[in-house]
This record gives C-alpha cells, sequence and structure tokens, in this order.
C-alpha cells in the first residue's frame, strides 16, 4: 500500500482516529486484483474539492478500491452495538473503511468511507466484501434521497474489483466509497456504554456535540441538550421519510445516525400503491420496520440512545431517568408536527386549521382502500389532474370537495398553493422495478440504463418528467423484497 500525495485533491484529517482506541481498529485496506470505476459522482467530488478527473487515472481508482490510501489517511474500522430487530449485539464495521474526514473548500468535514473492501476486526467470519449490485443500488437511492432533498449519505464511487463474491450465486465484487457528515450512530454510544467507561462516553459525547451541535457546548447541561438535538433531527429526518414514502427496511440502533443523516441503505425501497404495512425486507417477517411503523421505531431507538447518555445526564440516576424522559416525551409531539406541517404543503395548505390532520387521514385511508398509487396520487393533485385509482370513489369525490372548500378558506391564490405542492410532491422516485432494471443491465455490462435512471432522479419534482420513470409497475412485477447485508 502506498500512500498518494494531496496533489490530487485529498485534504484529510482524522478526528475519529484521535479518540480512545476502544473506538477504532487501525487496519489496512485489503487490496483488489483488478479495480474498473463504474460510476463517479463528479458533482459531489467538485463539492468535496476532489478532482473528478484525477479519480478516473490509475492512481484514483486505486485510492476507491482501497489498493492505495491518500496522504494523511490513517485507515480504521469504527466499532459501535446496537439493537437489531430488538435484539441487542455488539458489531462494529465489518466490510467497511474510513480512509479519514475530507476538509472540503467550504470548511466541512466529510467522512470518506470504503464499503466492501475487505475482513476486518469486526467481521466476525464474513468475508467484508460486496456485490456490485447492492453497491449500485445504495448509490442510486442516496443520489435519488439527496435530490429530494432529505438528509443522506452520499456516493462518491463504485468500483469493481475484478474479484467474485459468493452469495447464494457467484457474484462482482465491488466496493462503494460513501460519504457523511459522519458515521456517529446511536451504537456508537451504546457500545461505549457497554464497554463501561464514563470517561470515554463523555469523551465521545463532547467529540459527537464539537462536530454536530457546537452551539450546545457551553450549555449548562450540554449533554440533555445534545439529547434533545438528536431527538430533533431524528424526528424531522422520519417525518421526511414519511412525506416521500419511503421505507429504510432495517431501523436498527446502529443504522440511525446523530446527525440525522439516513445511512446504511440496505432492504430499502420507495412504496408504490399506499400501505401502511409495506414492508420491502426479506428478513423483516414481523413487520417491526413497516413504512406505518417507522416513527415508532424512530422513538424506540431514540430511548435506547437516551439509555446509553444515562451517566452523563444526572449523577443521580432517578435524575437522569426524568430528564431522559422528558426528552423522550417531546418526540411524538414535535414529529406529528412535522409530519402534519409537510402533509399541509403537499396538499397546498397555507395556513393551519384543526381539522387538517382529519382531512390528510381520510385521504389517506381513500387511498389505500382503492390502491392509488402514493406518489402519483400527490403529484396529480398537484396539477389538478384526475387520479386513476380514485376516479370511481364517492369517498374520494366527497373528500376532493372538502379539500377545496378548506383550499377556498385559506389567504393566497391558487396559483400559489400549486406552486407549493409542486415543489413539496416529486415526478419522480427510485422506483423498485426501475432501480432492478438498472441493475440486471449493470451485471450484464450495460451501464446505459443507470446512467439515464440516475440522470431522470436528479431532477424529481420537474414539470415534464420521462413517462416511463412515473409509471407503476405491472400487478406481476408487484411483489418486491430486498436483502440486507449483500
Amino acid at each position: 500500500m502506498t500512500k498518494l500525495p494531496e496533489e490530487k485533491g485529498w485534504n484529510l484529517d482524522n478526528s475519529y482516529a484521535r479518540l480512545p482506541e476502544s473506538f477504532f481498529s487501525l487496519i489496512n485496506p485489503n487490496p483488489v486484483e483488478d479495480p474498473k470505476l463504474v460510476v463517479l459522482n463528479s458533482k459531489l467530488a467538485a463539492t468535496l474539492g476532489l478532482n473528478a478527473e484525477e479519480l478516473q487515472s490509475k492512481e484514483g481508482i486505486n485510492v476507491l478500491a482501497g489498493n492505495d490510501v491518500p496522504e494523511d489517511s490513517i485507515p480504521i474500522a469504527q466499532a459501535y452495538a446496537g439493537h437489531q430487530f430488538g435484539n441487542f449485539t455488539m458489531l462494529g464495521d465489518g466490510r467497511a473503511l474510513l480512509i479519514g474526514e475530507q476538509m472540503t473548500p467550504d470548511g466541512e468535514r466529510v467522512d470518506i468511507q470504503l464499503k466492501g473492501s475487505g475482513p476486518t476486526p469486526f467481521s466476525r467470519g464474513g468475508d467484508g466484501r460486496a456485490a456490485l449490485g447492492p453497491m449500485l443500488r445504495e448509490y442510486i437511492i442516496s443520489e435519488a434521497m439527496y435530490a429530494l432533498g432529505i438528509p443522506t449519505s452520499r456516493s462518491l464511487s463504485v468500483v469493481t474489483t475484478g474479484e467474485p463474491v459468493y452469495r447464494e450465486t457467484e457474484l462482482p465484487g465491488a466496493i462503494l466509497t460513501r460519504t457523511a457528515a459522519s458515521h456517529l450512530r446511536f451504537g456508537t454510544f451504546q457500545y461505549s456504554a457497554g464497554v463501561g467507561k464514563v470517561d470515554d462516553l463523555s469523551t465521545l459525547a463532547d467529540y459527537a456535540i464539537e462536530r454536530h451541535y457546537p452551539h450546545v457546548k457551553n450549555d449548562e447541561n450540554r449533554y440533555f441538550s445534545f439529547l434533545k438535538e438528536v431527538m430533533r433531527s431524528q424526528a424531522s429526518l422520519v417525518a421526511k421519510w414519511q412525506h416521500i414514502g419511503f421505507i429504510h427496511g432495517v431501523m436498527n440502533t446502529d443504522n440511525m445516525t446523530i446527525s440525522g443523516e439516513t445511512i446504511d441503505y440496505g432492504p430499502c425501497a420507495f412504496m408504490d400503491t399506499y400501505d401502511p404495512k409495506t414492508v420491502f425486507s426479506s428478513i423483516d417477517v414481523q413487520g417491526r420496520y413497516a413504512y406505518g411503523n417507522q416513527p415508532y421505531i424512530t422513538g424506540w431507538n431514540l430511548a435506547r440512545f437516551s439509555e446509553a447518555l444515562l451517566p452523563l445526564l444526572h449523577k443521580d440516576e432517578e435524575e437522569a431517568v426524568k430528564l431522559a424522559q422528558a426528552v423522550m416525551a417531546d418526540f411524538s409531539k414535535r414529529y406529528k408536527r412535522i409530519w402534519l406541517d409537510g402533509m399541509r404543503k403537499k396538499l397546498g395548505l397555507l395556513n393551519e386549521e384543526k381539522e387538517d390532520e382529519s382531512l390528510v387521514e381520510k385521504l389517506l385511508s381513500v387511498m389505500q382502500k382503492n390502491k392509488a398509487d402514493y406518489t402519483n396520487t400527490f403529484r396529480a393533485l398537484s396539477f389538478d389532474q384526475p387520479v386513476d385509482e380514485l376516479s370511481c370513489s364517492a369517498e374520494f369525490s366527497e373528500w376532493y370537495g372538502q379539500w377545496q372548500s378548506r383550499l377556498n378558506r385559506q389567504e393566497g391564490s391558487n396559483e400559489s398553493s400549486r406552486k407549493v405542492m409542486q415543489q413539496t410532491n416529486p415526478a419522480v422516485i427510485p422506483r423498485n422495478h426501475k432501480v432492478e432494471e438498472a441493475l440486471e443491465a449493470a451485471g450484464e455490462g450495460d451501464f446505459s440504463v443507470l446512467e439515464r435512471l440516475l440522470d431522470a432522479l436528479s431532477k424529481p419534482y420537474t414539470k415534464k418528467p420521462e413517462k416511463e420513470y412515473t409509471t407503476p409497475p405491472e400487478p406481476s412485477n408487484r411483489s418486491y423484497r430486498t436483502f440486507c447485508g449483500t
């Protein structure tokens, strides 16, 4: 392994590696045989201060494949824990490597992580590798989320390794370069609390505060303020998921970030037909992480996070519990307020009335009963166009009249309402059948389908979307399952 000079645009710091050694393992990447660049996010590279042309060179691709690391890089695998489907486990980066934190031209600190880079001390017998399909899938979904305005980790590149990985069948190996505000997880704090060193826990919390919420570091009880900030970021995030019909699929506490970004795109997908019970994960047989459960699970995860912080909230455990409970009690109210504000925008409601929640819930009920497409229904309403699945519904006609009356009572023109709706309700989402179509073509060496899909997803609110990206799947194509850990 060689270290490349800084002229390639790399400007790395390693603040996480300066934390106590229990939080990570120093490790070198595992070189791959024949790396080839599949997709590069040139716009993101420019934002990071990286030279996209250099990243496409042999030396640049070797960094993205983990064969080399930039100068000043200290490669590490992070330790963390997590409640996975409700069961607590000590974990860590089993197939990911943090090569450092890029200091951008705007002064931001951004994690650069290789996913699928080979085994680490936390691999638990796994090969530490990843297949091309899932890495491209994360690239597609995370970039779609970014274009939709949802806080998210992002994807810089995907390279193939020239080596196979073995799952149910032999698959081409690949490595994703992921960027994030940080990879600090709820599970990072659970890990620290589980190890049992309060000093290390406070060091980690101070680090997280300085990195993500520096405005609270001088508060009388900065850890209580920190907990409140994390709660607020999560309430906002999950509300935004609900607004666009996104289903994360594996909301374990190790997949929830302190920063409030969406991370770990495993068995995730976007809902077509509206149904709160929708689940895409092949292993979520009980529906724990169904679309309608996501707000509840976020609250549950926050409760586990607050438990890890108890030693910092107050010296008296009973008082610490009271402080944590006060924050948790505010979560559901805050989530509901953010969710309802967003749903008002989706319906063009520019002010607040007491009956708004009932109006929203009635529409959702009618949509569920008539198996209406979630995205297309709201998009059609934005342009006052008919909704195919609801055209013969008397309940919808009644609701439509109530909605029009509600619109007419508010100040502001219909044009203002339509504009808000059109800027809030996307026309294009990464529909599951289109994602699979792109991945299947990529697996056969044709990346043109992927490129066209990425281009369409970069303009989700366009007024003239291509019909192929707005058409729901045929009934035979709607039974969709995704897989985690591939």
